[in-house]
């Protein structure tokens, strides 16, 4: 299938941006410069839906005595006799850009299509927090559920994790360590909306659609050349799911590709992988969509169905299922 038009007319735009000089790419501009940039751009592509009824800002304890902000969005005031499922949301940006506010949008649609709670997660951004700081913020987030979930009316039984793009990465990583974790919390599903996975960018599909469909190989450098310490932590699964030895026993996955991107192929490859290992796999791949669709409402109304069709997924398994909880 050929690019939605509405995509195609997106990427002109942002061309026609680029060699005008109005637009300069993340890889000619500093870290900070580059996230005030997405946070300014995010809310032209994406439908904000009005507040929900419970909204609130919290701050959640990690490891070396920070705190981390988190924002918890849920249809109604959770509470301990009625306690909400919760989404565990991490956000995309290249583990350098992103914020709670430039998917505050995606993060309220889900709650609303989900019927759950969804605590997104400010974890902690390169170059000031190189790798595993992002990965071990997401892991003290969901053992803070386990922990402290119940006094703020989420139901630690009943729990997926998930996130786009580098957000994604960090969600299925994060399930390989909950498989292998037995004290947190066991995600019932892990939500992965084309997410990074290998540890070197030389699929074909990276070939194919790494210059001229939003995620350009000089950002993707850009990205992981802030990120990682040294060219080691390339292969680490914590940064590379795909470099997981062994995937057997991880939670069901949902995983969600657009078709003209550079890491559909790996996210395939992930998916087969998931599924020899014995993981049930709901594969869906959006023709005509490219890299971040998720956050597009405003330009592609696709962007809206694929993103009620991931709240439809998680009502229904958490509807169908209790969990495991702690064990």
């Amino acid at each position: 299938m050929s690019l939605h038009p509405d995509i195609a007319a997106l990427l002109e735009m942002i061309q026609l941006g680029t060699e005008s000089g109005v637009r300069i790419p993340f890889a000619q501009l500093t870290p900070a410069q580059a996230r005030a940039d997405f946070d300014a751009s995010s809310p032209l592509l994406d439908v904000d839906p009005p507040p929900l009824p419970y909204e609130t800002q919290l701050a959640l304890p990690m490891r070396d005595g920070t705190d981390i902000a988190a924002r918890l969005y849920a249809g109604r005031m959770p509470d301990c006799a009625h306690p909400l499922p919760v989404l565990l949301y991490m956000h995309g940006g290249g583990f350098v850009v992103g914020s709670l506010e430039s998917h505050q949008p995606l993060c309220r649609g889900l709650a609303i299509d989900s019927g759950a709670a969804v605590l997104s997660i400010g974890y902690r951004l390169a170059p000031e927090h190189r790798f595993p700081t992002a990965f071990e913020d997401c892991m003290d987030a969901l053992a803070w559920i386990g922990r402290e979930g119940p006094a703020v009316g989420l139901d630690p039984r009943r729990v997926a994790v998930g996130g786009d793009s580098a957000g994604g990465t960090l969600a299925a990583a994060l399930a390989i360590a909950a498989r292998d974790d037995q004290a947190l919390p066991q995600p019932l599903l892990q939500v992965l909306a084309y997410p990074g996975l290998s540890s070197q960018q030389i699929s074909e599909s990276y070939a194919k659609y790494g210059s001229g469909f939003l995620l350009e190989r000089e950002t993707v450098d850009w990205f992981f050349n802030h990120y990682l310490r040294r060219d080691a932590d390339r292969h680490d699964w914590r940064f590379a799911p795909l470099a997981a030895p062994d995937l057997t026993g991880v939670a069901p996955a949902l995983m969600v590709l657009p078709e003209f991107d550079p890491l559909v192929e790996e996210g395939r490859d992930y998916a087969a992988r998931l599924r020899a290992a014995g993981t049930v796999v709901d594969l869906k791949v959006y023709p005509g969509m490219i890299h971040e669709f998720l956050r597009m409402g405003n330009v592609v109304p696709d962007a809206l169905h694929a993103r009620a069709e991931i709240g439809a997924k998680l009502a229904a398994v958490f509807a169908t299922q209790i969990g495991a909880g702690h064990r």
